[in-house]
């Protein structure tokens, strides 16, 4: 909004050139998201447990310790969806669209999250929406805003698949580009849901992720870098690394309340959005099989549950003595800040490698 108000002020008063600065913006938006978290977060989290006498239900087959958890109230994501928009709204470009697909995505991930936590504890379970529902409701939204982005991005690059390491290839999927994309975002969404299990585990992951893909939105979206890079250039897209700023601010805010021992816990409404948002960015940037990359550690938690329940069902066998992965590392008795720590290591070197395939073509 301050874009579209003042830096058409630029030519009359020179002050105003910094809001044409994509670095100043981002900057900005992730000092104003930290500060929406800061200044809204005493009173959300206030307002859950007034909401949430119980707190949020605690698995009966999950690790024993966490029951000590009991009380901590959940939808903490609400405090992030409302930082990002904010501060997405007040520092982005209004008028291009990428932004508005990517907060479509986020906000419609981020509701579906709202029901699925708000049907757990109305049944005081661990049973949110039924899978199946859900699941189509999250493939509704991401091919909604798939279709979007492919509406506005032009052949070849809406139906293009860019390869890392590979420069000047890209693979034309024709059709079939829609249900990758869709793949791509729901997979990306529940991949984060089941990474968030510990007291900032997953949040940390994703704001190293978005300041990666925040780097790698401005370089796509800057022709003269693109070129130097021999990555496809998406013109418009680099307004996306305001956003993904917005995002890390919002990070930021809200490990400061969920640092062990946590005042409040994303639930869905937080790991289903951030995780959409991230997918999101990657479809409209090109890089979605980078983000498997920079997203690595999401991608082990989530075959760690589909090597688990695979075993289990083909041989009776259970590879990990509790899935996802962070659990296994629980019940092998090693502490939670001790995971959580040697996770955001792994996280940041997987982003490093991510972003390792922007020059190595």
């Amino acid at each position: 909004m301050l874009f579209n108000l003042l830096a058409p002020l630029a030519d009359e008063y020179s002050i105003f050139f910094l809001f044409q600065s994509l670095t100043f913006r981002a900057g900005s938006a992730v000092i104003t998201s930290l500060v929406v978290a800061f200044v809204f977060g005493p009173w959300i989290i206030g307002r859950l447990k007034q909401q949430q006498p119980q707190g949020q239900p605690i698995r009966e087959d999950g690790p024993p310790q966490h029951f000590a958890k009991a009380g901590t109230p959940t939808m903490g994501g609400f405090l992030i969806l409302l930082a990002v928009t904010v501060s997405t709204l007040l520092w982005a470009d209004l008028k291009n669209g990428y932004v508005w697909a990517v907060l479509l995505i986020t906000i419609g991930f981020g509701t579906i999250g709202f029901i699925d936590d708000y049907r757990k504890l109305n049944n005081e379970s661990s049973s949110g929406l039924p899978g199946k529902l859900r699941i189509t409701l999250e493939i509704l939204v991401a091919g909604i805003a798939t279709i979007w982005i492919m509406s506005m991005m032009g052949s070849p690059l809406s139906t293009g698949l860019a390869l890392p390491f590979a420069k000047d290839v890209l693979v034309n999927l024709s059709w079939f580009f829609l249900p990758f994309a869709i793949f791509v975002i729901v997979g990306s969404s529940n991949s984060v849901n089941l990474t968030d299990g510990l007291d900032g585990l997953a949040i940390v992951p994703v704001m190293i992720a978005a300041g990666s893909l925040g780097l790698i939105s401005y370089l796509v979206g800057n022709a003269v870098f693109a070129n130097y890079l021999l990555i496809f250039a998406v013109p418009g897209s680099g307004e996306l690394s305001v956003f993904c700023g917005a995002l890390v601010g919002a990070g930021l805010g809200f490990l400061w309340f969920n640092a062990p021992p946590a005042m409040v816990f994303m639930g869905d409404t937080g790991s289903l959005s951030m995780g959409g948002a991230l997918g999101g960015v990657a479809v409209v940037t090109k890089h979605e099989l980078v983000l498997a990359i920079i997203g690595g550690l999401f991608v082990l938690e989530t075959v760690s549950v589909i090597v688990q329940v695979g075993s289990y069902k083909l041989t009776g066998r259970r590879v990990f003595r509790m899935a996802p992965l962070h659990h296994h590392f629980e019940q092998k008795g090693w502490a939670e800040p001790t995971i959580v720590i040697r996770f955001w290591i792994i996280a940041s070197v997987l982003a490093l490698a991510g972003l390792a395939t922007l020059k190595l073509r």
